[in-house]
């Protein structure tokens, strides 16, 4: 059911937690299915230095929420709001069709840290 990677991920989750300020933090949820995601990034000379996550939600949500963290780091705000859910999807070596949603989170999630950040320049 679920890929290797995408175990790896949930039961090994990277960057759990959350940051202080001055670090964007933004909280995203999927109204269908209940799942919530917090994400916290920290800039530095205009790049992601750091980000965190939590997640109360399903397996695929809790992974995708990991892989999300490490592909933002060393990313700007511009090359954030290209994250698409293929992204996602593929860094997870695929999610079930009934899985999606956890994408569709991440890619959520970036676009309110991205549209915050610009706010706040």
């Amino acid at each position: 059911m679920y890929s290797a990677r995408l175990l790896d991920h949930f039961q090994n989750p990277r960057n759990v937690g959350a940051l202080a300020a001055p670090a964007v933090t933004v909280e995203v949820s999927n109204p269908a299915c209940g799942d919530i995601l917090r994400l916290s990034v920290r800039f530095e000379d205009g790049r992601v230095a750091e980000a965190r996550y939590q997640t109360r939600g399903c397996t695929a949500s809790i992974a995708a929420g990991s892989v999300l963290t490490e592909w933002l780091i060393g990313k700007t705000p511009t090359e954030m709001t290209a994250l698409r859910t293929a992204v996602i999807e593929s860094a997870l070596d695929g999610l079930a069709p009934e899985s999606k949603h956890a994408a569709v989170l991440c890619v959520d999630a970036v676009r309110a840290v991205a549209r915050v950040s610009s706010d706040r320049r």
